[in-house]
């Protein structure tokens, strides 16, 4: 089998070495999660739980090494991969909770005209079967768990294809549920193209469910090949953040500083959008500059650096011209858009009209757009006028204009009080309009992951 590469965005040293699947190794996988998943579907609950929680042990154990695994092949910073992996042991206890707790419904049959008491009617949840896991690079164990972890727990066989730029890690937390227990052919992992791999494990009908992060493209397209099977898609986003007269500037200026910048943007719920009231317009920027100003990019591995290169440096070039085409459609460059290989330092851009395509696409960058508006309306119409509804924001504003915000803004997730970047791991997460449709959060997903059946006896 041939092998690949796995470089680092900061310096393009080999960190590892992976597999590259083909479509043969794809339905080699699905046959063995055939047999894995009659076997895991009988597995009592407990027993699922034990050996999900053992792994989350394991999590705890090589956290370290995990997050030294996540800053070489994805180029956060260490301090944000540690994190990220110290979260991992916490999702998969939480996932083993949830899936032993599936509990069905009584159905009051008697009032159904016609049926008497003869009858006894009732809900069970059961596995769906084989579930196809398709994550991206940005983070590569949080968003690798919200979906193996769940699925396991549910009684699930999964095959997980992660992004071919952050294999190493998806490696990694798939052998901590080898060891803990979990049988053979119940997970597995194929690396390498996802064009190569991802039409053959979609299209194929064995597959029961696909749970997709990634693009609104690639979306598309899973959601026109799938066939009939159960969908889960979290696409892209160009989340907002308002703020509003009696806004705390100074929190609301810091929330943002971290929400726009963090993974160098390349977060789906970073903040993309600032929709401020002009009233506090002038404020909130002075409060804003010297805070991004202050960010220290560089080596991922060295102490105090909070921003590192983006993904690739091809990635860097779009942002650099994204950032070129919003000047030249009449905003302003307060500060940062250098790049430097594949670094683009931290960026404010003012005067920024929502019909512009930097608010209108995914920037995945490390860039704020400023818009100012002059009332709430106007807000809310700029928060809702993209094509997108992942998640929002709201400082400031009255108790009856935060309620307005949080009834209409279109977005999967509204924060008063906060920027859109916050996640916990137990709420429902995912968006409206071109950001996707259901639910992670572990109880969501396993919602999403298992059916209900209907069962009547009839007396």
């Amino acid at each position: 089998m041939a092998r690949a590469a796995v470089r680092s965005p900061y310096d393009a040293r080999a960190v590892g070495e992976v597999a590259v699947a083909t479509a043969a190794d794809v339905d080699a996988a699905i046959s063995a999660a055939e047999r894995g998943a009659v076997v895991w579907r009988r597995t009592p609950a407990h027993e699922r739980a034990a050996i999900l929680n053992r792994a989350a042990d394991l999590a705890d154990a090589r956290a370290e090494r995990i997050a030294a695994t996540i800053s070489a092949e994805n180029g956060k910073p260490l301090a944000e991969a540690l994190g990220e992996a110290r979260r991992s042991g916490s999702i998969i206890r939480l996932s083993a909770h949830e899936g032993s707790q599936l509990y069905g419904d009584s159905l009051p049959l008697d009032a159904n005209p016609g049926t008497g008491q003869d009858k006894v009617g009732f809900t069970l949840r059961q596995p769906v079967g084989i579930v196809v896991a398709i994550t991206p690079f940005n983070y590569p164990a949080l968003l690798v768990l919200h979906k193996v972890g769940p699925a396991l727990a549910a009684g699930n066989a999964v095959i997980l294809k992660p992004a071919a730029a952050t294999p190493l890690t998806a490696l990694a937390l798939a052998q901590l549920f080898v060891e803990a227990g979990v049988p053979e052919g119940v997970i597995s992992v194929v690396t390498g193209s996802g064009g190569v791999l991802g039409d053959a494990l979609v299209t194929d009908p064995r597959v029961r469910k696909i749970s997709f992060t990634g693009s609104t493209g690639v979306g598309e397209r899973i959601a026109s090949i799938a066939g009939v099977k159960k969908l889960s898609l979290e696409l892209g986003a160009s989340s907002p953040t308002l703020v509003l007269p009696g806004a705390d500037i100074e929190k609301a200026a810091s929330a943002v500083a971290a929400g726009g910048y963090v993974n160098a943007g390349q977060v789906c719920i970073s903040v993309q959008r600032v929709i401020v009231h002009r009233e506090v317009e002038a404020d909130f920027l002075d409060a804003l500059l010297p805070k991004v100003q202050a960010i220290r990019t560089g080596d991922p591995f060295a102490e105090g650096v909070t921003l590192g290169p983006l993904i690739t440096e091809t990635e860097a070039r779009r942002v650099e011209r994204s950032l070129a085409q919003a000047v030249a459609d009449g905003s302003t460059l307060l500060t940062g858009g250098e790049r430097d290989g594949g670094f683009v330092s931290p960026a404010i851009v003012t005067g920024v009209d929502t019909r512009q395509a930097l608010a209108q696409q995914e920037l995945f960058g490390p860039a704020v757009a400023v818009t100012a508006v002059d009332d709430l309306d106007a807000a809310i119409d700029a928060a809702n006028g993209t094509p997108y509804g992942l998640a929002a924001g709201v400082f400031g504003g009255t108790l009856a204009e935060g309620i307005r915000a949080m009834r209409e803004i279109d977005a999967g997730s509204v924060h008063l009080g906060w920027t859109p970047l916050w996640r916990a791991d137990l709420m429902p997460y995912g968006g409206f309009k071109a950001s996707g449709y259901g639910k992670e959060g572990v109880r969501s997903t396993i919602d999403e992951m298992t059916e209900v059946k209907t069962v009547v006896m009839h007396g």
